[in-house]
């Protein structure tokens, strides 16, 4: 599976990239919210990890534009912000996933397995 991560943190960002890594997925990791999007613009991912505060922006902004050119890639949002608002607000922009930072790797593991899971699922 190629995945686009989206995060600032350069410790959180290699420790996420390795982890994807181990699990046999590719990772393409970009730490402005600005050359995130021209990644997706430019290419196929198959889940996006997207962090919210970026020094450049707001990740929801790449979450919307994704689900207003109808793009249906899972987005798990790997963020600080933790008030029912911000979860509620990431879903209904068309997030698949919400995880709070800090976050166990076993859950991001199990969310990705769950995203997995849907997309082989037969409709």
């Amino acid at each position: 599976m190629r995945c686009l991560l989206v995060e600032d943190n350069e410790v959180l960002g290699d420790a996420l990239r390795d982890h994807l890594a181990a699990m046999g997925h590719a990772a393409d990791w970009y730490l402005p919210l600005g050359e995130a999007n021209i990644a997706v613009q430019a290419g196929r991912f198959d889940l996006v990890l997207l962090d919210l505060n970026l020094p450049d922006g707001n990740g929801l902004s790449l979450l919307r534009n994704l689900r207003a050119t109808n793009d249906a890639t899972p987005v798990i949002v790997i963020t600080a912000n933790d008030q029912i608002s911000d979860r509620m607000n990431a879903v209904s922009s068309g997030a698949t996933d919400y995880l709070v930072k800090p976050f166990d790797l076993s859950t991001l593991t199990n969310a990705i397995c769950a995203v997995r899971s849907q997309a082989m699922a037969p409709f």
